[in-house]
């Protein structure tokens, strides 16, 4: 008795206060029982356990037990930590603590991609549960050599995660150089897969995205069928695929679920808008500011007209009215839903005739960011379209400096960024090399052709 209520005056004095916390007494069995409530199943917990204790006798508390799968605590730690992951804690004849496992997490229900969207192929998403998120994996490859690693991050959030692989796809040394990337984390708690990332990034400077994220269980599927190593948060809807490289974050499932010259003339499509996005407004710049004489003279004489009563530089004007449709997009993000696209669609309107009429800007100028703004969205990744939206700022600013020498400066720092960027010690670019990688990169080979695993996967 004495030890069992050491170990229960300790439990709660550590808790304490914790409201939340739930205690069930049955005198009459010795058995004292702790939980969250918020945390196990109410139901499961009032009819698999607490019924059944009610109407029993000492003696038959064992077989009510031997129903779970469940973990004998000896310690204090064990004890607490079980019950904060969503164990029952039952106290039972003086010396015996039991840990049921009865965790039902709180979350919404499975829906279809809000950011990923699919025109034809599966539309469902990951979830902030990572037993969901799990599930959703394995109902897609159901093969014992699925492989799931079980980790913790943070000394005070205890968050779990997944590192999920496929064993004899997946090579080693990229699935002990995500876990011990994982396992050098040192600190309190970190609350979004994002936020992991961050710490585990080997180039944390760079602009570009080190790790592919998706909030989609087919895309994960298709990832680990290509031996990438994969990671689940608890709490994020997300899930990170690695190692990846720059031109797998211009594809998309759709490329899969239609027909293959479909699917290379849409990924010719994303790298033409990539081009656009990137350098378009810089090369107006560039043009209006150094280089007039390579317009021809027909539009050289509407482009004189148009900035006739503009005040500013090309510079000033191209930057002022980028950071305008920033402004816009920060504010749909923002804002509700339908809200968010009103103020987009009628915001740029009224905004962009209102400058054109003030004098502000141009008219070609307004065409122009515009296209920049809508290829920028062809981009299926969020992250790797912000990350070269703030780069064609960059390339503006030197555009207006050095004119087109600046702006081929600038690609070129950008392509030396992209060459020397590593993902789990991979190259980056590493499919322009070989060429048999081309067929599910540049283009979509018919699905009969793309049997090898990438390069960046095979064992070294």
């Amino acid at each position: 008795m004495y030890l069992q209520m050491t170990l229960l005056d300790e439990v709660k004095k550590k808790l304490h206060p914790c409201d939340d916390l739930t205690t069930r007494t049955f005198p009459e069995l010795n058995i004292i029982i702790l939980y969250f409530d918020h945390l196990v199943g109410t139901q499961e917990l009032e009819q698999d356990v607490l019924q059944p204790l009610s109407k029993i006798s000492e003696s038959e508390v064992m077989d009510v037990l031997n129903r779970f799968q469940y973990q004998e605590a000896k310690d204090t730690k064990t004890i607490i930590k079980g019950i904060l992951a969503g164990n029952a804690a039952i106290f039972y004849k003086r010396k015996n603590i039991y840990l049921i496992n009865l965790y039902t997490p709180k979350t919404r229900d499975i829906s279809a991609a809000q950011i990923e969207t699919s025109i034809v192929g599966p539309r469902e998403a990951f979830v902030e549960s990572i037993e969901m998120n799990l599930s959703c994996i394995r109902r897609r490859i159901q093969s014992e050599k699925l492989k799931v690693l079980n980790l913790q991050v943070g000394y005070v959030t205890n968050t779990k995660m997944n590192v999920i692989y496929i064993e004899g796809i997946t090579p080693d040394h990229h699935i002990s150089d995500v876990r011990e990337k994982i396992n050098s984390i040192e600190v309190d708690g970190l609350h979004d897969l994002n936020m992991l990332m961050e710490y585990i990034d080997e180039n944390p400077f760079s602009l570009f995205p080190q790790y592919l994220t998706t909030e989609r269980p087919d895309v994960v599927a298709s990832k680990l069928l290509e031996g990438k190593v994969v990671g689940l948060f608890d709490g994020s809807p997300y899930a990170f695929c690695a190692p990846t490289t720059f031109w797998e974050h211009f594809q998309s499932p759709d490329d899969y679920n239609q027909r293959w010259i479909l699917g290379t003339a849409s990924r010719f499509l994303r790298y033409i808008a990539l081009f656009i996005t990137l350098t378009f407004t810089a090369l107006y710049v560039s043009i209006t500011m150094f280089h007039y004489e390579m317009i021809p003279n027909d539009l050289l004489l509407s482009l004189i007209e148009s900035r006739a009563k503009v005040p500013f530089q090309p510079i000033y004007e191209a930057l002022l009215m980028e950071f305008t449709i920033e402004l816009l997009r920060e504010a749909g993000a923002r804002l509700p839903t339908k809200i968010g696209q009103t103020i987009g669609i009628v915001g740029g309107i009224v905004i962009g005739t209102a400058a054109v009429q003030a004098g502000f800007t141009s008219n070609i100028l307004i065409v122009i960011v515009a296209i920049s703004a809508m290829a920028s969205y062809v981009v299926p990744h969020i992250i790797m379209s912000a990350s070269i939206r703030l780069a064609r700022f960059g390339l503006i600013f030197l555009a207006g400096i050095l004119g087109n020498f600046g702006l081929i400066a600038g690609v070129t720092l950008i392509v030396i960024q992209i060459s020397k960027l590593t993902s789990l010690h991979s190259s980056y670019v590493i499919p322009t090399a070989p060429f048999s990688d081309w067929k599910d990169t540049f283009i979509r080979a018919p699905l009969k052709m793309i049997k090898n695993k990438p390069s960046q996967t095979k064992e070294k």
